[in-house]
């Protein structure tokens, strides 16, 4: 049975962080591939101004070149309007309709689960990977999903077999705290060399050919 991890993100723009999650992703659940997917428009963001999709999607294409397990989705970059994870796991599973697909995401954003289109369904359709971020705990997860929590945890504990969803498994690897935000600020106040130390070289080097984040005047 194939065992698929998706793992979305504005990533703008895609760091080492990122890269280094996505391989642990792959290492602790013995995924096949990781596919990373650069979203187009995510409803949850409120920023103003974004980097264009294209220019993202190329910047993680670069990144994760050099690792045969991790694989780029350009299919929320494609749909228009907002995209929502309920949508993605969907085209995913009809793709790969005997997969085992688990969907990777930092505690803070399962802390905030209960409030995604379609949760409950998302729950069902997908197992979850959650890494380490913050102080954010379990102790802080929304009381609608209290039932769900000690069921999903008990199930990923047992034998990894058949292509359903409900599990929950809290990876030993926490999250970098490496910030798309914090490099794009470094970007715009001049400071290149600083952004690019958080960067795969790729990355860096396609930023500069493209000027991307320049200095603000």
């Amino acid at each position: 049975m194939k065992r698929l991890g998706l793992f979305g993100g504005t990533f703008d723009p895609v760091h080492c962080g990122h890269v280094a999650m996505a391989q642990a992703f792959a290492d602790e659940l013995a995924l096949e591939t990781v596919v990373l997917i650069p979203a187009g428009d995510p409803y949850h963001k409120t920023e103003a101004t974004r980097t264009a999709a294209a220019d993202r999607l190329a910047m993680v294409q670069v990144a994760v070149a050099d690792d045969a397990r991790l694989a780029v989705s350009d299919c929320d970059v494609l749909r228009e309007g907002a995209t929502y994870t309920f949508d993605t796991v969907q085209m995913f599973r009809q793709i790969f309709p005997q997969a085992q697909l688990w969907w990777l995401l930092g505690m803070d954003a399962l802390l905030q689960i209960h409030t995604w289109h379609r949760y409950r369904a998302l729950l069902a359709e997908v197992n979850l990977a959650v890494a380490a971020r913050g102080s954010a705990g379990l102790q802080q997860l929304d009381a609608s999903l209290h039932h769900w929590l000690p069921q999903a945890l008990a199930k990923a504990q047992q034998q990894p077999e058949g292509c359903d969803g409900g599990r929950l498994h809290l990876l030993q690897t926490p999250w970098l705290p490496v910030s798309s935000s914090d490099i794009r600020a470094a970007y715009r106040q001049g400071t290149p060399a600083a952004a690019a130390a958080k960067l795969p070289p790729a990355v860096a080097e396609y930023i500069a050919r493209h000027g991307l984040y320049r200095p603000e005047n």
